[in-house]
């Protein structure tokens, strides 16, 4: 028996209005989330337009389909969703012309999407985590929808069969669970590593700290509770609620400090040109369906929230100094930057709230044409909610008595990323400092 997806009775609309416009063919993402009983798509979003491409498309085929282009839109598209949500599955509009094709391209675009998004990850899937992603096609003459799903983890999977079952308020009542977590992690940048390798050390560092959210004790309403209890248990749950509300839950993370005397541990001694420094709190989201949610589902989802924010703000930060500044710069000084903040935009008709990241001196104006870029969804500003507050970080100097000798055998760099403890900002500087020949930095196991 295939899977059986649960979808938002707007999608319906929002794909007809599509099927309207299509020449020869559109394609785009599907949002929700998986369960072991059931799975839900709550947003259905077109890749958007290349600005260049102009070319002419061969009708008789698929092949000029942009895998690279949609690949990207759904890496961008993921860092806006909340835990809980992931890119469910690719769907694609195509002229009946075009339809014996579509089948082949759907399952191209969903192994290179999923590729490219496992690729980015911080966190590995469960054993028995639901592994087969939607391939909706449509055609936009006759209308006629047909549902597939494939096994993302079995290169050789074949598509099966899947219901395609539209429902109203399907995401009306959904819970939430917030929390925001104290980060302090120290990640080393060898001195044998090149410029190119920066990222691969950054990435390192957070798969350590990764680990330690990993085995964290999450405390929700003050309580441990048992995996396999349900989330909801004691509440009260609303039912024929078409009015979108959100049960909130504020969760508590307990993160393990040293490890116990039976644990063995290790010291490596490395030759550092710098580290990276992590400190402060992020402020984390995760959504569960409301249709009796494990607490293992729930804990997990709001997991992934913490790993993915703080990982996704380092790209961010980067990939924007790279453009400002060039991947080349030499000559480091004691330099603040902002890690972008947080802020959430609700989904029309849903209790859940997509996420964005905005530095502090982007305009508003600026999210929403992001929101209309990426997810196809205009946003009012009175709608935008920030869920950090940001303060600016004065430039500290560069220390003057530097002996020449050792300026020029080794440079320490030192990137400094601060988030503000009590208001949840995040704020990110980076530091180099011009002092030692070797720094030797000792990690246990």
């Amino acid at each position: 028996m295939g899977r059986t997806y649960f979808v938002e009775e707007a999608i319906s609309q929002y794909l007809s209005n599509l099927s309207t416009k299509v020449q020869l063919y559109v394609t785009g993402l599907l949002i929700g989330q998986c369960s072991m009983q059931k799975d839900y798509i709550i947003q259905a979003v077109r890749t958007p337009p290349k600005e260049e491409q102009k070319e002419v498309i061969n009708p008789s085929k698929l092949e000029s389909i942009d895998e690279e282009w949609i690949t990207t839109h759904a890496s961008q598209v993921s860092r806006m969703l909340p835990g809980g949500l992931l890119v469910l599955g690719v769907f694609i509009i195509t002229c009946p012309e075009l339809s014996k094709d579509s089948q082949n391209a759907l399952r191209k675009l969903i192994f290179s999407v999923e590729k490219s998004l496992t690729k980015r990850r911080l966190w590995k899937p469960a054993e028995e985590e639901v592994s087969e992603r939607a391939a909706l096609q449509i055609c936009s003459a006759t209308k006629k929808v047909v549902c597939r799903s494939y096994d993302v983890q079995d290169p050789k999977s074949s598509a099966k069969p899947a219901d395609w079952k539209y429902q109203s308020a399907l995401s009306a009542s959904w819970f939430a669970l917030d929390c925001a977590v104290n980060v302090n992690i120290h990640i080393p940048l060898l001195a044998t590593s090149s410029n190119h390798d920066l990222e691969k050390n950054i990435k390192n560092g957070l798969n350590r700290w990764a680990k330690q959210i990993e085995d964290s004790v999450f405390l929700i309403h003050g309580q441990v509770k048992d995996d396999d209890a349900e989330l909801l248990e004691g509440q009260k749950k609303s039912r024929g609620n078409t009015q979108s509300s959100s049960q909130f839950s504020d969760v508590k993370v307990l993160t393990q400090l040293s490890q116990g005397s039976s644990h063995r541990s290790t010291a490596t001694v490395q030759v550092c040109s710098g580290s990276i420094n992590l400190k402060g709190a992020v402020k984390c989201r995760a959504y569960t369906h409301n249709n009796k949610p494990k607490v293992k589902e729930a804990i997990q989802a709001l997991k992934r929230d913490i790993i993915n924010t703080l990982s996704d703000r380092c790209e961010i930060l980067f990939e924007d100094l790279i453009i400002n500044e060039g991947p080349h710069k030499k000559d480091f000084e004691r330099e603040y930057h902002v890690l972008p903040q947080r802020l959430f935009v609700p989904v029309a008709g849903s209790s859940v709230m997509l996420s964005d990241y905005r530095f502090g001196e982007e305009a508003i104006g600026e999210v929403q044409e992001r929101f209309v870029e990426m997810l196809d969804q205009s946003v009012q500003v009175e709608d935008i909610q920030i869920a950090e507050d940001i303060n600016t970080v004065g430039i500290c100097p560069v220390t003057d008595n530097v002996d020449d000798t050792q300026q020029k055998q080794l440079t320490k760099a030192t990137l400094l990323l601060k988030l503000q403890q009590n208001m949840g900002v995040v704020i990110a500087a980076v530091v180099a400092v011009f002092a030692s020949v070797f720094s030797f930095n000792y990690f246990s196991d």
